[in-house]
């Protein structure tokens, strides 16, 4: 193990961010340097912390099965070019899950159960960020190719690490992505101040250099049709995550103003990067209400803060989760708690327990205010509070609910492909959809989820096709679909 009075001796720290007054006036990220860097004088110590458990639930609690006690040891030990190939050997993208990851692993630390767990996310994130400027991180081309081919839709954390995978069994992988850059969710998505986008930039340039094509702007179901695709590839895999948005249809839904996170955040993502955005939606000088408590929401809110909104209000229809563990949620479980992001440290108000009854309009048909009534459990059930109905101001809505599933016109449809009661796409242990030589990754088939799982998915997915394209596979296979977490 590392230190093994570590845990004894020091507690749980983690790297300081920069001034709030500061940040909110750019796009970089919110840790001086980068989130490894500012890590980097007391991530030994923190390394240190973890007991190498003989039954270590962290790796219960991680999708991708990390072996997150051996790069602790290595870390400490100061071999950091083997704690990047003992990380690389579960994870593709370390440098994403380290900034992106809400760390189930952490969750499920034995340390946890009576002090503060090791900080095993941003271990991870300082281990890739220091390996990629020592130059740990190399392209790894296969030695030789096998003649087959599989195409890849869809760019995010799941398409990239199946087709990184394939990539380095032999296979020739076109992934095909409908947006101009590559990167799914994680180009458009999630802010700069999240993650910057050259930590993407710089594993799609690794991937590229080890041979796998990228096809930005094809819409694949509209530019190259599903039997197409069929015609070209020995395999297909469908990696289009889980796209539709969860809407609130209630009255004034068509007011202007109104709009999903997800038209609203890749505009200012684009326009972060210096790019032009005719009629961009933005929150400069409006009251802007955020409706959903979760991650997206608080994306809108630390964009909000930067593109200057005059005041910034979160709805959660749930009630304010307490600090501690639920009873029913106990250790190593995911608990629901209440959670403080970099975007709430910044301002805003988060109000919990409300449901909106409807949107109010101006006379040039805008959206100026929301009519909100406080909620309450009974008997299992929602029930809203009598007399607590109230307005709020508002000249911009964002909804961020979750999604729905994957957008099922055009190559969904095309291929025929076999759907589930929730409108993700059926597939077998083995990530086969229904349509032979079709293979499934990620939200597409799992729902809505975290990016561990796009990253593990893509993984197996990888192993399963090699099987299917060989015979046999040597690809690690870490999860199959039906597998289900500790976590919700």
């Amino acid at each position: 193990m590392a230190d093994p009075r570590g845990f004894l001796k020091a507690g749980r720290q983690v790297a300081d961010r920069r001034p709030v007054e500061e940040r909110v006036h750019d796009w970089h990220e919110v840790y001086p340097g980068s989130a490894g860097r500012a890590l980097l004088p007391i991530i030994t110590t923190q390394a240190g912390r973890c007991m190498d458990c003989g039954i270590p639930f962290c790796h219960q609690g991680c999708p991708l099965g990390n072996i997150i006690p051996e790069w602790n040891d290595l870390v400490w030990r100061d071999d950091w070019e083997g704690a990047i190939e003992r990380l690389h050997a579960t994870n593709n993208f370390p440098e994403f899950t380290g900034r992106l990851c809400p760390a189930p692993c952490e969750t499920a630390c034995v340390l946890g159960i009576n002090q503060d767990p090791v900080t095993i996310k941003n271990v991870e994130v300082a281990i890739a960020d220091r390996a990629w400027e020592s130059g740990y991180i190399r392209p790894q081309p296969p030695e030789w190719l096998s003649g087959r081919t599989v195409a890849v839709i869809g760019s995010g954390p799941a398409g990239l690490a199946t087709a990184q995978q394939l990539t380095r069994a032999g296979h020739t992988v076109a992934v095909y992505e409908r947006a101009d850059r590559i990167g799914g969710l994680m180009r458009y998505g999630i802010p700069e101040f999240k993650m910057e986008k050259q930590y993407l930039d710089r594993r799609l340039d690794q991937m590229r250099r080890e041979g796998t094509v990228f096809r930005a702007g094809v819409d694949v179901g509209v530019d190259l049709t599903g039997t197409e695709l069929l015609e070209r590839f020995d395999a297909v895999v469908l990696a289009v995550g889980a796209t539709v948005a969860r809407d609130l249809p209630v009255t004034g839904r068509e007011l202007g103003g109104i709009h999903q996170a997800m038209d609203f955040l890749p505009q200012a993502n684009r326009t972060a990067l210096g790019e032009q955005v005719e009629g961009q939606v933005t929150a400069a000088g409006k009251n802007v209400v955020i409706i959903g408590g979760g991650d997206t929401g608080a994306d809108c809110l630390g964009t909000s803060h930067r593109q200057g909104a005059a005041s910034v209000t979160q709805l959660e229809i749930l009630p304010q989760p307490g600090t501690d563990r639920p009873d029913g949620q106990p250790w190593p479980t995911y608990p629901m708690t209440y959670k403080v992001s970099s975007a709430h440290e910044e301002g805003g108000e988060r109000v919990y327990s409300v449901s909106t009854q409807e949107f109010l309009g101006d006379a040039d048909g805008n959206v100026r205010a929301l009519r909100l009534v406080d909620m309450e459990m009974r008997e299992g059930r929602f029930v809203e509070v009598e007399g607590s109905e109230r307005e709020i101001p508002a000249e911009l809505v964002l909804f961020a609910m979750g999604f729905t599933g994957p957008q099922q016109e055009g190559l969904v449809e095309q291929l025929g492909v076999e759907l589930d009661a929730r409108g993700n796409i059926v597939r077998d242990k083995a990530y086969a959809s229904s349509v032979p030589g079709v293979f499934v990754a990620g939200d597409a088939g799992r729902g809505q989820s975290l990016i561990v799982w796009a990253i593990a998915e893509g993984r197996a997915a990888a192993a399963a096709v090699d099987s299917f394209l060989t015979g046999a596979t040597t690809l690690p296979s870490p999860i199959a679909p039906t597998d289900r977490p500790l976590l919700v």
